[in-house]
């Protein structure tokens, strides 16, 4: 008895020494400490003139306010932390000069007039929002000239090197056409003289150096063999297929009122030639565009030339396997905007429109053929996003003689998989959130790349959500992960990215120079809020009913099916159809519904987050 009674005094005081040992749990963060730790940070980092000249210090500034709203978005400090998110990217937008920049300042504000009204914040942004309005009104221009850096000053020397060579070649061809005016070359037409005789020794036409990612020269000649094109009231793209890369060069023509010449826009491509059955003048006759035209501008420059009847910016690149070269045009009532060296001199930045119904792409047809309509503009951000996303466009992968990745299951196909998914995911869509959906193909067809996006354009897409699957060497690889388009930040990034462009690592390389003109105005922010909200879901719906997954984040990378993109895009890689466990779970029907579950769940929170209104269900008012 006295041993027992020594054995429970000895374990009791061991207890009482362990209790007393432990550390005191740390007191909660409150929302005003949580607000004044994110304010000490951005005060102490708005003194330091060297962290101030690089983005990713001002976005971790903007991203603890954000973080600090998110995990009390109806506290009293919420509205401080939006406040602060919102006139930190303002900031920063006056010295990046990026639009993306100021529309992500103004979405920040308005969410914080629809959320808080009862807030002394609400009048502060409201004040800046007026203030945005006034600057622009004042200017006449929405966006100020970027910092100059020594990498500018750099590129200013070269262009005038360039001129200068380019004013000698000028004075070369043109002596040349007064010797000889017929200028006989092979394949001469009447529409190659038009464009030799009229655009070849125009000197306002050498206004910037050439612009492509790769060459061809002292090869066999580039064949350029088709012209295609997909067009809206505010929107077209034109793209010029070739069968490989060489370089280019565009330069934009103003228009000519002593010759009741149009305002042009032409791509000369250097050791080229026409296809035998190239159709070389396609008539386009839409809001923006009166057709394009191609011609043998000398016997290795082959030249397309786009009459303009009114545009706002435009955009030029290429992508590789095949080579072809895109032309996005927007018109003024479009929001897409272009870098300034794109930009039509003396023309003015423009808001984003209210999206209205339009007409689906017939599939085999190049052009989607839009019924005529009167743009609505939305001057007010404020309402705008009070209508919240109402169309979206959902693309399947691959599809057609593209079978994409195959399975680890023997005739299982990366194609048919997301057909499938796709299709689930659309009836979840329209009966769940009520939006109109668009599918870029729903059937077994080959859609190329750059097709996928110019529909999302055309129809005036909300959102573009791309469904894949995914694929490594290693069978052992699982999970799932969505991207959305910017530079890759890993080389397991750039492996997917490679993959679904088939193309190499090294075009990966060379795109990302390209995309350093395009990213500028696109959709950055709003993709990576989307592509995060999808990303949580994915992972907190599927842990819940399956073993073994994994959450492999959001992440970014170049990918073509989101080039160009108008509005928020996203690519969701579901699984690996490479890895045993998750090849057999996709072709399932529960794991397809349950990823479309997911993600519908995934959107349903970022229209919250952007339109916190758009599922409210109002109470019928009374009668008598």
């Amino acid at each position: 008895m006295k041993l027992y009674c020594k054995v429970v005094f000895s374990l009791l005081m061991i207890s009482i020494v362990a209790i007393l040992c432990l550390p005191s749990p740390l007191p909660a963060v409150t929302e005003k400490q949580e607000y004044d730790r994110a304010h000490s940070y951005f005060e102490k980092f708005i003194k330091d003139s060297k962290r101030k000249q690089y983005r990713d210090n001002w976005m971790t500034c903007i991203q603890k306010f954000q973080a600090a709203y998110r995990r009390n978005p109806g506290g009293n400090y919420a509205a401080a932390n939006l406040f602060m998110a919102g006139k930190i990217y303002n900031d920063l937008y006056a010295l990046s000069g990026r639009l993306s920049d100021r529309k992500e300042s103004v979405d920040i504000f308005n969410r914080l007039i629809n959320r808080h009204p009862k807030s002394r914040y609400r009048s502060k942004a409201q004040a800046v929002l007026r203030s945005f309005e006034d600057k622009k009104t004042s200017s006449g221009s929405a966006a100020p000239d970027a910092v100059p850096t020594a990498a500018t000053e750099s590129a200013s020397a070269e262009r005038s090197v360039y001129h200068k060579e380019r004013s000698s070649r000028f004075k070369q061809a043109k002596t040349a056409f007064k010797a000889d005016t017929s200028n006989d070359v092979p394949g001469d037409d009447p529409i190659s003289r038009l464009i030799v005789i009229e655009e070849t020794c125009d000197p306002k036409a050498f206004s910037s150096p050439p612009k492509a990612p790769a060459s061809s020269r002292g090869g066999s000649p580039t064949v350029i063999n088709r012209l295609r094109y997909w067009s809206n009231p505010s929107y077209t793209r034109v793209v010029i297929d070739g069968n490989r890369e060489t370089t280019y060069t565009p330069n934009l023509l103003k228009q000519d009122p002593d010759s009741d010449k149009p305002q042009r826009l032409y791509i000369d491509f250097e050791n080229s030639r026409l296809g035998q059955d190239l159709q070389k003048a396609v008539p386009i006759d839409d809001d923006l565009l009166l057709g394009a035209r191609a011609g043998q501008c000398t016997p290795d420059v082959v030249r397309v030339v786009v009459d303009i009847k009114s545009f706002k910016t435009y955009k030029v690149f290429s992508l590789s396997n095949p080579f072809r070269t895109i032309i996005d045009v927007w018109g003024k009532d479009s929001g897409e905007t272009a870098p300034a060296k794109a930009v039509a001199a003396g023309t003015k930045q423009t808001r984003l429109p209210h999206k209205r119904p339009l007409v689906a792409p017939k599939p085999h047809v190049y052009h989607a053929a839009i019924r005529s309509q009167s743009a609505i503009t939305a001057n007010d951000l404020a309402k705008q996003f009070a209508l919240g996303v109402k169309r979206i466009v959902i693309d399947a992968g691959h599809g057609g003689h593209d079978g994409g990745a195959p399975g680890y299951i023997k005739g299982v196909r990366e194609k048919d998989v997301v057909l499938s998914i796709a299709r689930r995911l659309a009836k979840k869509i329209r009966n769940e959130l009520g939006c109109e959906v668009i599918m870029t193909r729903n059937s077994d067809r080959f859609l190329t790349l750059e097709e996928r996006t110019a529909i999302a354009n055309t129809q005036n897409a909300d959102l573009f959500i791309s469904i894949h699957c995914n694929a490594s060497k290693s069978p052992r690889a699982y999970g799932f992960e969505t991207y959305y388009l910017n530079l890759a930040t890993d080389d397991d990034a750039i492996l997917v990215a490679a993959r679904e462009n088939a193309t190499s690592r090294k075009t990966i390389s060379d795109l990302q120079n390209i995309l350093n003109d395009l990213m500028q105005n696109s959709k950055i922010n709003e993709s990576s809020r989307l592509a995060t909200y999808v990303q949580n879901s994915l992972y907190s719906q599927m842990k819940g009913n399956y073993r073994y997954v994994s959450n492999k984040g959001v992440k970014q990378a170049p990918f073509y099916v989101l080039l160009g993109a108008q509005m928020p895009a996203i690519l969701v890689e579901t699984s690996f159809i490479s890895n045993e466990r998750e090849c057999k779970r996709l072709v399932t029907a529960q794991y397809q519904e349950d990823l479309c579950k997911a993600i519908v769940k995934g959107v349903r929170g970022y229209i919250r987050e952007t339109t916190p209104t758009a599922f409210w269900n109002p109470r019928p008012s009374k009668k008598g």
